[in-house]
């Protein structure tokens, strides 16, 4: 049977503005079940309200604060006490932090919700998934990922932080995961595939540096895309029947592309893998 994402139950994170949003519209409107994930309840509300009058469909809500490893437990248990499949996962929740700061489990704020918190879920779900295949796994990381580093030693920076700096390595870690779980899921039924959705002047941007922002706007005027065309590229990782069976890959402008060198190394990828397991208690 063809893919298609029409009846199937599909979770997005970060879904109350931007690409999150765009994605959840998209897939609704294509005949998904769409399960918003957002931190604010007011603003989750709100984005629910929007699903519904531009898709005719009522999406379900599910409220999580990524930066807190406790929460993303309960969101996980909340999902699989009301659901008893998940087709797609929408890994899409991030943040940019002009400074340092470390969440009330000790991590660097920027590592832990847009890599640690893609991790956590992942895994907390992982079981539901493989029960669901043929399923997929979409991570939403970015082309700053290639200039993105990674420093065992030191993974939040406290020597020497600046926000592009932690964005880039939390994006690196992305790749490297979704590459990672890709292997480890390799033969049962689930894809897993990382993406980056272009550049897309959202409000992810409002956090950094104020004499960046209109550098930012200034040189990347010409480079960014609206949000529904960046949703676009996530939708199509979702429900293209065209990527049945592709996993581990890494995506621009629709098209498989070989991500960074270091993204690449199957080395790094492992050791992350352990050093995340041990930061959210995976053992």
């Amino acid at each position: 049977m063809t893919w298609t994402v029409r009846d199937k139950t599909v979770l997005v994170t970060g879904a109350t503005s931007g690409i999150g949003l765009e994605t959840s519209v998209e897939l609704a409107r294509h005949g998904a079940r769409v399960v918003l994930v957002g931190r604010d309840p007011e603003r989750t509300q709100a984005a629910v309200e929007t699903v519904r009058a531009r898709s005719g469909v009522e999406p379900v809500h599910l409220l999580c604060d990524f930066s807190r490893q406790a929460s993303i437990r309960a969101l996980a248990k909340a999902y699989a006490d009301r659901f008893d499949r998940l087709d797609v996962l929408v890994n899409n929740a991030g943040a940019v932090n002009l400074r340092r700061r470390l969440t009330e489990d000790g991590i660097e704020t920027t590592f832990a919700v847009n890599h640690l918190g893609y991790f956590l879920l992942t895994n907390l779900l992982l079981d539901l998934i493989v029960a669901s295949t043929p399923a997929r796994v979409v991570v939403v990381a970015s082309i700053s990922h290639r200039s993105g580093t990674l420093d065992f030693d030191d993974l939040g920076f406290a020597r020497g932080y600046s926000a592009m700096k932690a964005y880039g390595r939390s994006k690196l870690a992305n790749v490297l995961f979704a590459t990672e779980l890709a292997r480890r899921l390799a033969g049962t039924g689930v894809t897993v595939n990382s993406v980056h959705p272009g550049a897309v002047d959202t409000n992810i941007w409002s956090a950094a540096p104020a004499l960046l922002r209109p550098v930012i706007r200034l040189f990347m005027r010409r480079e960014f895309i609206s949000i529904e065309e960046g949703a676009g590229t996530v939708v199509q990782l979702a429900e293209s029947p065209d990527l049945e069976g592709v996993t581990g890959c890494y995506f621009e402008k629709r098209t498989a592309v070989p991500p960074a060198p270091l993204a690449q190394d199957p080395v790094v990828a492992a050791r992350l893998w352990d050093v995340s397991a041990e930061l959210v208690g995976l053992g």
